[in-house]
């Protein structure tokens, strides 16, 4: 059975474990090599794990973004100028 960390991002604790013992000691640090605290939730279940396991006094803050809202694909391809291989 696996145990995931950060589920939004798919990421598992095993995963966090092994970063962290390849010497990544920040909160950013483990987000930047692993996409922990980046999905939906922006964090608000997993980033606690994550301090948690580092185990540090004190550590870099997280940068915190407000999650983006949802659009639609066809919004989204309507902002694409057509192309000559069309």
């Amino acid at each position: 059975m696996t145990n995931y960390l950060c589920r939004c991002e798919d990421i598992t604790l095993e995963r966090v474990e092994q970063v962290i013992a390849e010497g990544k000691s920040t909160v950013n640090d483990v987000k930047r090599h692993t996409r922990v605290g980046m999905g939906r939730c922006q964090g608000a279940y997993c980033i606690s794990e994550v301090r948690r396991l580092l185990e540090e006094d004190e550590h870099d803050p997280m940068t915190m973004r407000p999650p983006v809202r949802q659009i639609r694909l066809d919004t989204l391809a309507a902002t694409v100028p057509p192309s000559d291989d069309d």
